[in-house]
């Protein structure tokens, strides 16, 4: 080799052990995962809060992961359609479950019948994103402008009050039955299948009340439209609403929260990106969750299994106590 070529190979040899370190260097993310858009399941329906939650994931998400999240709406057995869909689709990572704490806590127990899985095995939690207090609304011109108003009435017409939920075995139908069994009162359910539907009921007259987050009601509350009754668990900024509890009533409602999951056996390298890259995401949304009044609730994944075992053994309990189960 000549003099000439040995010094211009030296001078270019930073550059090519600088490439081929660039080259050969494995992706962040691991195996290269994500490499194609992920699909993030939601069980309500567009505009409702879960929807809204679900979207300003995928939102912060997608530029975290380098990949598009597409919702998809899939509403139907009080979330547990949407449930099932995700635990039996592949186990790549690929498709998410966003949904409130119904799926796994509420449906199994008061509409196992809809359940065909294992909310405590086939499912793996990625992290919780925000609560919702639960709050029982009626008409703003309605007879009833206070909580024990409603009770009263409702124990002289056994029946005649009805009230609207998004569906059979949600956590708002759970509510609706843990709160005759607390009251003693009896009601006529009515389910939807989610979103404003529930509100617009109450508004038109087609329902007397309705029990779901407190998100949903606030702007017509606000507006005069509606009149909130209780509120599980008190808020702060809300001192005038009361709780069940402060009304001298032994329990209260629990409140809903949303979170993450995937299927039950993904591997580790997907799980190894989506834990902290749903986490980052989640934080991102904190402004936005709470200008909906709601409360920023992020838990890690064990936090979150914790959580959810916990509840539905509570939902177990007062299921069976209030009849709803055997």
């Amino acid at each position: 080799m000549s003099k000439q070529r040995f010094h211009l190979l030296h001078a270019f040899l930073p550059v090519l052990i600088l490439f081929g370190s660039v080259v050969l260097t494995p992706p962040a993310f691991g195996a290269g995962f994500p490499s194609h858009p992920i699909l993030l399941i939601c069980p309500n329906v567009p505009g409702a809060p879960g929807d809204i939650g679900a979207r300003m994931l995928a939102e912060e998400l997608g530029p975290i992961l380098g990949q598009k999240v597409i919702v998809n709406n899939k509403p139907g057995a009080g979330t547990a359609l949407a449930a099932e869909t995700v635990i039996r689709s592949k186990k790549d990572g690929y498709t998410l479950l966003y949904s409130g704490n119904s799926a796994f806590v509420y449906v199994p127990n008061v509409n196992p019948e809809a359940v065909h899985y294992d909310p405590g095995k086939d499912v793996e939690p990625l992290g919780v994103h925000f609560s919702m207090p639960t709050v029982v609304g009626v008409k703003g011109d309605a007879p009833w402008r206070t909580f024990p108003e409603l009770v009263d009435y409702a124990k002289k017409n056994p029946n005649k009050l009805r009230f609207s939920s998004i569906g059979v075995g949600s956590q708002p139908h759970f509510c609706i039955e843990l709160l005759q069994s607390i009251t003693g009162i009896q009601v006529t359910h009515i389910p939807f299948k989610g979103g404003e539907s529930v509100v617009t009921a109450v508004l038109g007259g087609h329902v007397e009340a309705t029990l779901d987050g407190i998100g949903k009601l606030y702007p017509h509350w606000q507006a005069g439209a509606m009149r909130i009754l209780i509120i599980d668990p008190k808020r702060p900024e809300n001192p005038e609403i009361p709780t069940l509890q402060e009304l001298g009533y032994s329990s209260g409602l629990p409140a809903v929260w949303f979170g993450v999951w995937a299927p039950a056996g993904i591997p580790e390298e997907a799980r190894a990106v989506l834990v902290p890259a749903i986490e980052k995401a989640l934080k991102l949304t904190k402004p936005k969750v709470e200008q909906m009044r709601n409360s920023f609730f992020y838990k890690s994944p064990t936090e979150q299994k914790r959580l959810q075992d916990e509840e539905y053994k509570l939902a177990y309990n007062i299921a069976v106590k209030i009849g709803l189960r055997k």
